[in-house]
């Protein structure tokens, strides 16, 4: 084994981020606005600021600055677990017998177990700067809920959390370090809310969705004075906070002189696949370096790979401001897969238009290849990884055997999320060969599509 790069590239405490990078600075076409659902007019500051806290609104309207500062108290907060490693995966490369160099960005050695902290801590940050009393939002998988209650309990403020009710059920535990950090812990879609009652009579015995999650946290935060809605994924903010991902990654490979071919990272609604190519596709937009990037989602919910890029509200009850994305429709309910983080209709305004401009590709993978994948790599790697994070994984092993097959020494950079140590049930079905796939028909996903809002842009 080549030894000059070490198998862990941490950076020095000096090294670390200062400011986040906004990709939508360098993109000649930039997002869709979002769309008041009423007027069908760009949201103002004002509008939005109901909904989110008012530095938040700031930073997602914000196309035109590049980088922005992260306030001091934030960047000593992730000094507790930042810089995160770059791995380079000497024991993968072996054992496939590939002549590919394959690195992973891995975020998940924090207790929340994942990349979602990088944004948790800044929002809520934001909300207690603003002087509120609390937030309130919902979570997939629970990794999201996770670290903003851990953000939350740090900084004194409450925390309400809708986590969809699939994930609610097959991971307890997860729910209970929630709880652990004073969070209130409800399963989506519950009867505690207005819009909840009425998915729940429309869809009865549903395992919920992202979408109907948002609902119900939505309809909390704008009826109980002092609290406002935060978000873990889709947002222009959310994006530009975990930049920090990338903006190490980046550093740490300039560091040892290595540039990276293939860069591939899960996609749900965008968090994590954004924060770890933003820095990196800005070299693109600006015409400096050229690289391939990989978006991979579960073929249960195709939101790039078979979805309209059109106007979309973010979640299933309507309430939310009109998003240009490439979306399943608002009323798409996904399979109860196991990777709940990836169960969202809709894709981040900023992947959906770097997607539709051509400037990065999707493929969509079935769960049980993305399991076979996972285990793979936890006896090659000695890491448990997240069934979402499995899917980059899934793909990074797919480019490194064509790697075999061509000879070519490609260099492969994936981002594994997180850890899997709250889905045994998914592994042990899948151990157990009870794991089934599914995959929406086209009557499936039409239902979902025939719901898209009357938009004069939804052509």
């Amino acid at each position: 084994m080549n030894q000059e790069i070490p198998y862990k590239i941490y950076l020095e405490e000096s090294e670390l981020p200062t400011a986040w990078y906004n990709v939508r600075a360098d993109m000649k076409k930039k997002p869709a606005p979002l769309l008041n659902p009423a007027t069908f007019q760009p949201m103002t500051a004002e509008e939005l600021g109901t909904v989110f806290c008012e530095e938040l609104v700031k930073q997602e309207l914000d196309d035109t600055t590049a980088y922005i500062e992260i306030p001091r108290e934030i960047r000593d907060f992730y000094k507790m677990y930042r810089p995160s490693p770059l791995v380079r995966a000497y024991c993968l490369e072996e054992k496939l017998q590939t002549p590919a160099k394959i690195y992973y960005k891995f975020e998940g050695n924090n207790t929340s177990g994942s990349h979602k902290l990088n944004s948790a801590i800044a929002q809520a940050y934001y909300a207690k700067k603003q002087g509120l009393k609390g937030v309130t939002t919902e979570t997939g998988a629970g990794q999201w809920g996770t670290a903003l209650s851990m953000a939350c309990a740090y900084l004194g403020l409450d925390c309400k959390v809708y986590i969809v009710k699939c994930s609610y059920e097959q991971k307890p535990f997860r729910r209970e370090v929630m709880r652990t950090y004073g969070a209130a812990v409800t399963p989506s879609p519950s009867d505690t809310t207005e819009i909840g009652r009425k998915i729940l009579k429309e869809h009865p015995g549903t395992t919920g969705s992202l979408g109907c999650a948002i609902s119900e946290a939505v309809e909390v935060a704008t009826h109980t004075e002092g609290y406002r809605y935060v978000l873990g994924s889709v947002l222009n903010q959310v994006l530009l906070h975990q930049s920090v991902i990338g903006l190490e990654t980046k550093t740490a490979m300039d560091k040892y002189g290595i540039q990276p071919d293939i860069i591939i990272g899960c996609a749900g609604g965008g968090s994590n696949l954004g924060g770890l190519i933003s820095p990196f596709m800005g070299e693109m937009l600006r015409g400096e370096k050229k690289y391939q990037f990989i978006a991979v989602e579960p073929a249960s919910c195709p939101s790039l790979t078979r979805g309209k890029y059109a106007y979309d509200y973010c979640d299933t009850g309507m309430v939310t401001p009109l998003q240009k994305m490439y979306t399943l429709g608002s009323g798409f309910i996904p399979s109860a897969n196991h990777a709940g983080g990836l169960r969202y209709h809709g894709m981040s305004a900023v992947l959906s238009e770097l997607y539709d401009q051509g400037l990065m590709e999707a493929r969509a993978v079935e769960q049980t290849s993305v399991f076979e994948a996972a285990e793979y790599f936890a006896r090659v790697e000695g890491i448990l990884p997240a069934p979402e994070s499995s899917h980059a994984i899934k793909v990074a092993i797919d480019e490194a055997k064509k790697c075999k097959e061509t000879g070519e020494e490609k260099t492969i950079l994936f981002g594994l999320t997180g850890t899997g140590y709250f889905d045994m049930v998914a592994y042990e079905k899948y151990n157990n060969g009870e794991m089934t796939d599914y995959i929406p028909t086209d009557e499936d996903l039409k239902a979902g599509f025939d719901g898209l809002p009357k938009v004069p842009d939804n052509r």
